[in-house]
């Protein structure tokens, strides 16, 4: 039986169309380049590490001018691997990652406003040649992220998903997690970085054209995500790294008030075994040291840092993440995983964001 139309769905429907209209207009009309932007939350201020420094050496001048990340989108293992780039805008994360995937992997790009999209395309053989492939392995389409169904995209069909400050501008954020564990295969991982909030953001505000262009109106309360991402499948979401987000801009600041944003980068496996709890059986890996780019330290996460050689006891959850995916290669697995000893020492956590870290309110890179 379909959904019958009422005044409040026509409402909301048009609200949803408005905002979405604005977001585009924002993203391919407002700003020209970073430079344009009143916040750094749409900003990755991270230092680069080497090997990303190398690839974005690379790329052209006019997608890297067009690049408004919050974090850096950087997987490990990637070579030979399928990845889906959720608004992947003028294409920056996605040449970068075409070169890490290798030319026996491929990247498609998901973006919904034409003026980036447009960019994005002019470019590909441009970055074909200067990568050296006989045959580009990227591929931008038309859509959003709300509605991946529309774009064709197949059932388990990518080995990573990735976005970079992007979810956050989509109204319907279980929709897109949804789609992100249909897409992928099992194994499979939802890397990426975006805004969280340390309290649910206002009605009056989530509708301020400009908070939301700048990625704070659509930012999430942290307790919010979770549930989301538990409701869509993906236990024990991972926090990789997170800052706090300067509002500069006098106006944005007087709107927010107190409230604060986080720019902070998740990783959610789609592992259908995880526990909510991490839940202790005896389990110990030792990280091989093999991984591209992560000879001495691999970071899985926040909390978990594996010294090559080193002997580490993981719970149940983090021993899955390690064995049951494309890390598997890289991690001696010990320890035969019979005995439940209780949850694991140091599981439980409250707020996850780190209050004391400066807020970094310097250039785009």
């Amino acid at each position: 039986m379909g959904t019958t139309a009422t005044p409040e769905t026509g409402r909301l429907a048009a609200a949803e169309a408005s905002m979405q209209a604005e977001v585009q207009r924002y993203y391919g009309e407002v700003l020209q380049s970073s430079a344009d932007l009143k916040t750094n939350a749409c900003c990755t201020t991270d230092a680069p590490p080497a090997y990303l420094t190398r690839a974005l050496a690379k790329l052209h001048p006019e997608v890297l001018d067009r690049y408004y990340g919050c974090g850096l989108v950087l997987p490990e293992a990637m070579q030979g691997t399928a990845v889906l780039d959720l608004g992947c805008g003028a294409g920056r994360d996605v040449y970068v990652l075409s070169q890490l995937v290798g030319e026996s992997g491929r990247v498609v790009g998901v973006d919904m406003t034409p003026a980036q999209l447009a960019v994005a395309r002019r470019h590909v053989d441009y970055h074909r040649d200067a990568f050296g492939y006989a045959q580009a392995n990227v591929e931008f389409i038309d859509g959003d992220i709300e509605h991946l169904g529309d774009t064709g995209l197949g059932d388990a069909s990518f080995d990573l998903i990735v976005s970079n400050c992007v979810i956050n501008l989509a109204r319907d954020k279980r929709a897109v997690l949804d789609q992100a564990w249909r897409l992928l295969r099992e194994g499979g991982e939802l890397y990426f970085a975006d805004i969280y909030a340390d309290r649910r953001v206002p009605d009056e505000l989530r509708s301020d054209p400009v908070l939301y262009g700048e990625c704070l109106a659509g930012a999430l309360y942290w307790q919010d995500f979770l549930q989301l991402a538990r409701d869509a499948g993906f236990r024990d979401a991972r926090l990789v790294d997170d800052r706090p987000v300067a509002v500069t801009d006098p106006d944005l600041a007087q709107k927010v008030g107190d409230m604060r944003f986080y720019s902070a980068t998740y990783r959610l496996f789609k592992l259908s075994e995880l526990e909510d709890g991490a839940e202790d059986y005896g389990h110990a890996v030792r990280y091989r040291g093999t991984l591209p780019h992560h000879p001495e330290i691999f970071r899985l996460d926040k909390h978990h840092v594996f010294a090559r050689d080193e002997v580490v006891a993981v719970c149940r959850n983090t021993q899955r993440m390690l064995s049951a995916t494309r890390f598997k290669a890289h991690f001696d697995q010990l320890g035969d995983g019979k005995t439940h000893r209780g949850c694991f020492p140091g599981a439980v956590q409250a707020f996850p964001f780190d209050t004391e870290k400066q807020s970094i309110s310097g250039t785009c890179c």
